[in-house]
């Protein structure tokens, strides 16, 4: 059973506040976030500690080209739609 998404466009409240922010820190709003956005605590936790593992400088090993590969194998083994 997949868990619904959550609609960035129709969020209210921390929810809303959460998705604004995560669209400022990563340019836009991946589905894995309308999933954290059920539980705002641990979805705040994910934004400010996988933000930064995601580019490079932050201390990773691997590059943003390995990296964004990696989301994109990922995603499609998952069917995702990116």
């Amino acid at each position: 059973m997949r868990v619904p998404l959550l609609n960035p466009r129709t969020a209210t409240g921390d929810v809303a506040r959460f998705f604004e922010a995560t669209a400022l820190f990563r340019g836009r709003v991946p589905n894995s976030a309308c999933t954290w956005a059920y539980v705002p605590d641990i979805a705040k936790f994910f934004l400010l500690a996988g933000t930064p593992l995601q580019r490079e400088g932050a201390g990773g090993v691997l590059s943003c080209r390995i990296k964004e590969m990696a989301v994109l194998k990922t995603s499609h083994a998952n069917s995702c739609n990116y």
